[in-house]
């Protein structure tokens, strides 16, 4: 046969194949040039990466179109052992039976240098140039620094991710694959299964595969040549593709890109290996993995449900959205329980919340992961304040913890893998002090990286990232029979015991009695090492990110679906098994559950679901204010000297941060009558602020047309008033347990408790027409409610005569206009009487020594202009600033 034939023959089956599309079969040319590939027509033709699919992992979404303008070769079959052996010039002698498996246990690295090297022997040039090489102990690249793919050669080099759906979708079919189903869990000779159309032998099972992209974001566009992302991003992710023999049929898919590790360029394990191409990449496209990603996070867990299993409604969530990569929390000691992110642009990993809930400690590295990582401290509010760097080499997964009475951070050098003995010895722990937002110096504790957490006493210390490894009284052990073991936590207690996944290993299999699947059982071990729980993860999920609570009996995980999604956070009740969603999202990563301690020991002779509780879940907003305040005051009790209290027209009227006199304390708020007024000041300051000298009270008119109050309504108000307000004795710990009783939201605790209770506003105006919301006829159709505020209020003066606590009346000033209708205010009453009431009130200043009129309205005539209003019965805070001033001067003329 001539050669002119041989070159018509392949033009003409050239030519059939460029009339065919996607699914019906890529051009594959038999070119020999390169032993082992098969030729890919891909120029012109398209693919498609990801998927839509709205349970599936973040990193696959969503579909992203890829045309290609190039040809390339791939290898027909996954490189074998003795390929691999023959291009690296392996000193391992490869019996007959194992010579065709597929080479394993590679790293991405090793897989480019076998690329490069190939290259190399056949007289092309490398695709990968790098300054320098680092293997570990058992002769697997780890890093190259400075490595660069150079796209634009002609060379041998690992398939793009794109490349390698393009290939392996004509096809596809995982029932002629090696899978869970029918590979005894262990590799098999290369092409002893089923091929797809191209003639290509095990894609979507055997062993995954290696591919040379960084891992980025997909987007809903088309993409020419692409090429991944530009770089691996915080935490240098690579991308393996295919299935397993350890793997499902059912799960596995071409879109598929990672494993149940985070997978990086020195990631290795036996069901991994690859196979390479060859051709150079004409003008690629990278998509690049930075920006902002949109992600909504739902709270499903109140704080209620949690109070009912940790005791305390004080209790904080953080954990990493790594659809954001930023830092998260939930405050459950906040009635509204949302999901804070702490917006920034530093690598997030393994979270966790100091001794006191205030700050949050967290490492730029990932378990698992070798290389240098830096230790962070914030405080753990919304815009994660006061950052401060730990300043060593390297420091990795911090845990805080309490050593004789001085906070500490434990961090280990290294949060690497421990399987190899002599590489993680290499490693080591630290202890660093941590006081008034600053690192202290870093003391070493021990050789090793411990980074699941040390014992109260310090006697016992673990890790898990492969194995299992403790130290314990000095000496370093190996538990759980030396199988894998990963997510290890110590608990917080006593009671030393620690909690780990696994990879569905004979002892626990044995323990549980029953096969169960990859991080399915959330395990448990004792101070010994023996296994003495297990915990099963919901159906149709797997356990990560497992970590103990600081109280006892109580953990956290995310489960992650079957597309490896971290779509959950679960408390886990280890007393009965239970576990209780408390958030779900797209990729919800390293939770850590903080509780505060002190408040669970609290005095159990009181009743938990009484003792303050002023606020009730569903309250009004009237409750919720004097919630904090009710909070303010008992801390406060022992130092107050004045008290403003009445409605919200004390509450915006009255300013103690500018009130000199002495420490003053707002209680006004909405929805409040005089009868609430008298109730707050006689049962709470007259029997609790033994330093009190005066009230200052509104005097609002307008508002006695009610006397009902919501106090009772609510169940903190009803039991101190069974218990006779605690006048003989206050119970110990009571005021920690009303600070520990059901809360405000965060929005209440933010306005009421930097200013004492006061609300400033910052308005400017009474309004164009005054506001009339009631009838202010109330007066003259129900004649005795005057009379009977004003009895009301002449009791109440007798008794704080007789203490010797002033009480300063204030008649707030309205909007002036009121002289232009028949309201004396907002809620009346008929103008024409107000001048008689007032008379009244001033005959009970004549008559009382202890309490003075101060008459700030002046039936409207006044001096508070637009600029002091807020609206058309309540004033700014230059109001405030005017009232509060004259209320000041006239109290130190009394002293």
């Amino acid at each position: 046969m001539s050669h002119s034939f041989i070159n018509i023959f392949v033009f003409f089956l050239l030519l059939l194949g460029a009339c065919s599309d996607e699914s019906g079969g890529i051009s594959k040319s038999k070119k020999t040039e390169h032993s082992g590939m098969v030729f890919i027509e891909a120029a012109e033709q398209s693919t498609i990466l990801g998927t839509n699919d709205s349970s599936a992992v973040s990193s696959v979404k969503p579909e992203m179109k890829v045309s290609f303008t190039y040809n390339y070769f791939i290898s027909r079959n996954e490189v074998t052992k003795a390929e691999y052996a023959d291009i690296m010039g392996s000193e391992t002698v490869l019996s007959d039976d194992s010579a065709n498996f597929p080479q394993t246990n590679v790293t991405y690295d090793d897989a480019i240098l076998f690329a490069n090297a190939r290259s190399i022997k056949e007289g092309y040039d490398t695709a990968y140039s790098y300054s320098s090489a680092t293997f570990d102990s058992e002769g697997n690249c780890i890093n190259l620094d400075g490595l660069v793919f150079n796209s634009s050669r002609d060379s041998y080099r690992l398939p793009t991710e794109a490349e390698w759906v393009f290939a392996a979708k004509d096809g596809w079919d995982v029932s002629e694959a090696w899978t869970s189903e029918n590979s005894d869990y262990q590799s098999h000779p290369v092409c002893t299964i089923g091929q797809n159309n191209l003639d290509l032998c095990d894609m979507a099972g055997n062993v995954k595969e290696w591919v040379n992209d960084w891992l980025g974001r997909f987007i809903d566009t088309t993409v020419t040549n692409f090429m991944g992302a530009p770089d691996g991003g915080s935490l240098g992710q690579r991308i393996i593709k295919g299935g397993s023999y350890n793997d499902e049929a059912s799960n596995i898919n071409f879109y598929s890109r990672g494993d149940i590790y985070e997978v990086t360029s020195s990631t290795k394990a036996d069901y991994v290996g690859f196979r390479i191409a060859f051709g150079k990449i004409s003008s690629p496209t990278w998509i690049s993995s930075t920006g902002i990603a949109t992600s909504h996070v739902s709270v499903l867990a109140s704080s209620s449900m949690i109070k009912n299993l940790v005791g305390t409604y004080q209790a904080k969530l953080v954990f990493v959205n790594y659809e954001t990569k930023n830092l998260s929390f939930v405050d459950f000691g906040n009635s509204t329980t949302s999901v804070i992110e702490i917006q920034d642009t530093l690598p997030v990993f393994h979270p966790d919340i100091s001794p006191d809930g205030k700050r949050v400690a967290f490492c730029t590295k990932v378990e698992g992961v070798s290389g240098i990582s830096q230790v962070y401290v914030r405080d753990l509010n919304a815009t994660g304040t006061n950052l401060v760097k730990l300043n060593v080499t390297s420091a990795a997964i911090p845990r805080w913890r309490v050593v004789g009475g001085d906070t500490m951070i434990v961090y280990v050098t290294d949060a690497g893998t421990n399987k190899n003995n002599v590489d993680w010895k290499l490693q080591s722990t630290w202890q660093v002090p941590f006081s008034n937002g600053k690192f202290g110096k870093s003391v070493k504790l021990f050789d090793g990286s411990f980074h699941g957490g040390i014992s109260e006493d310090g006697n016992l210390a673990v890790t898990g990232a492969r194995l299992l490894r403790v130290k314990s009284d000095g000496k370093d052990i190996l538990w759980y029979n030396g199988e894998q073991a990963c997510n290890v936590s110590l608990s917080k207690d006593s009671t030393k015991r620690t909690l780990f996944l696994d990879f569905s290993s004979e002892t626990g299999n044995a323990f549980v009695g029953k096969d169960y699947a990859v991080h399915e059982r959330l395990l448990f071990a004792d101070s010994t090492g023996d296994l003495i729980q297990s915990i099963a993860v919901p159906k149709g999920y797997t356990f990560d990110h497992t970590e103990w609570s600081n109280v006892r009996n109580i953990a956290v995980a995310t489960v992650a679906n079957t597309d490896g999604a971290h779509v959950a956070i679960y408390l886990i009740n280890t007393q009965d098994s239970s576990l209780l969603k408390l958030a779900e999202g797209d990729e919800l990563w390293h939770p850590s559950l903080w509780v505060n301690k002190a408040v669970i020991t609290l005095n159990k002779s009181l009743d938990a679901d009484s003792t303050g509780a002023y606020y009730i879940a569903g309250g009004t907003w009237s409750a919720q204010m004097l919630r904090v305040k009710m909070e303010l005051f008992w801390k406060m009790k022992d130092t107050l000297e004045y008290a403003f209290i009445g409605s919200s027209r004390v509450e915006v009227g009255l300013n103690p941060t500018i009130f000199t006199s002495g420490p003053a304390v707002n209680m006004g708020h909405s929805a409040s009558v005089l009868t609430s007024t008298i109730y707050e000041a006689e049962n709470y300051f007259m029997n609790h602020a033994p330093k009190l000298k005066a009230f200052a009270i509104s005097i609002d008119i307008d508002l006695w047309k009610s006397n009902t109050s919501f106090l009772p309504s609510y169940p903190g108000y009803v039991y101190d008033e069974n218990h006779n307000f605690w006048i003989d004795e206050l119970p110990e710990n009571f005021v920690e347990m009303v600070e520990n009783a059901y809360p405000a939201s965060k929005t209440a605790q933010d306005i009421f408790i930097p200013r004492y209770g006061f609300v400033k506003t910052t308005n400017t105006t009474w309004g164009t027409s005054p506001l009339i919301d009631a009838d202010s006829l109330w007066a003259d159709k129900d004649t005795t409610l005057i009379p009977l505020h004003l009895e009301m209020l002449e009791s109440f003066l007798k008794l704080a005569e007789s203490k010797h606590i002033y009480v300063i009346g204030i008649i707030f000033p309205q909007s002036p206009m009121y002289v232009e209708t028949g309201s004396f205010g907002r809620y009346g009453p008929r103008r024409t009487i107000v001048p008689d009431v007032i008379e009244k009130l001033k005959k009970l200043d004549e008559k009382y020594s202890y309490f003075i009129l101060m008459d700030e309205n002046k039936m409207g005539d006044h001096d508070y202009p637009a600029g002091m209003a807020n609206n058309c019965d309540h004033l700014n805070y230059l109001g405030a600033a005017q009232v509060t001033g004259r209320l000041d001067s006239l109290l130190k003329t009394l002293e």
